[in-house]
């Protein structure tokens, strides 16, 4: 485990030079000063009152308001940062792969399996300080600004870093069998922007499907795929203090993050470099 814990240092200090990464720190900052300045000029009752009336949030009006902000605060943060996350780490196993990098890498005593937890852990303990930084942010402007401490708002920090997690076991894995970040980037936008979705909502699509054959294939497809749709749902009902209606993608998706890893472990111990 030592040399996992080295391995997830080291990548987490490259992390850091990934410009990347820094532009999603710097992005979050310009975000969180603009809430500032709007929380501080604006009349926030005379905008959300309407919204939250419609949302039929339950309580006092500031907590309306609160609840209302969290949602459309949240909720980009989870497409927009999980898209810059994506992308800023497609390309650590591609890159691990060069040649001359890999020969380096293994002529060290190092198990192949520490080196793919090694980086696992380090760039999702990036992409954790990177989200926990926003939401806490949030937190706390709009905390102090309608007085209102809704700790279970910070859940919402393990969710979204949990759905990234489900993804980037996906993302090593696609790099380890093509070397390619761009196909791993690609793919997994597909999978997150397209797929997840689609099949997260496949009873709407069962009104116009006949076949038993599809619906059969469709709902196959909805638990070998990564639930992040329903993920997303997850965070968004954190975030308005709703029920969660299923714990089942938390669970499906942890399934999820050990078979794509163990099959990069698998892949990645039998090849050749």
């Amino acid at each position: 485990m030592s040399n996992v814990w080295t391995i997830t240092k080291h990548t987490f200090r490259e992390a850091l030079s990934r410009k990347v990464f820094v532009t999603f720190f710097l992005i979050t900052t310009f975000v969180l000063a603009i809430l500032i300045a709007a929380v501080l000029a604006i009349n926030l009752s005379n905008i959300f009152g309407p919204i939250s009336m419609k949302l039929k949030i339950d309580g006092d009006f500031e907590t309306k308001i609160f609840s209302v902000l969290k949602l459309f605060l949240i909720s980009p943060l989870y497409s927009g940062g999980l898209f810059l996350a994506i992308f800023s780490s497609s390309s650590f196993i591609p890159t691990m792969l060069e040649k001359g990098n890999i020969e380096l890498l293994l002529s060290k005593p190092i198990k192949r399996g520490e080196l793919i937890l090694g980086k696992y852990f380090g760039v999702t303990s990036m992409v954790f300080v990177n989200v926990a930084y926003a939401v806490l942010g949030f937190y706390f402007i709009l905390g102090l600004r309608f007085h209102y401490w809704d700790v279970s708002f910070l859940i919402t920090i393990a969710t979204i870093t949990f759905a990234f997690m489900v993804l980037y076991g996906l993302i090593i894995l696609i790099g380890i069998l093509t070397r390619s970040s761009l196909s791993a980037m690609m793919l997994t936008y597909l999978i997150f922007y397209v797929f997840s979705p689609l099949l997260a909502h496949r009873e709407k699509a069962f009104y116009l499907i006949e076949s038993k054959i599809i619906k059969g294939v469709l709902n196959v497809l909805y638990y070998i795929f990564p639930q992040t749709s329903d993920i997303g749902s997850i965070t968004s009902a954190i975030a308005l203090n709703k029920e969660i209606a299923s714990y089942q993608p938390i669970f499906v998706s942890i399934v999820f993050i050990f078979l794509t890893i163990g099959a990069a472990i698998f892949i990645f111990n039998k090849k050749d470099y």
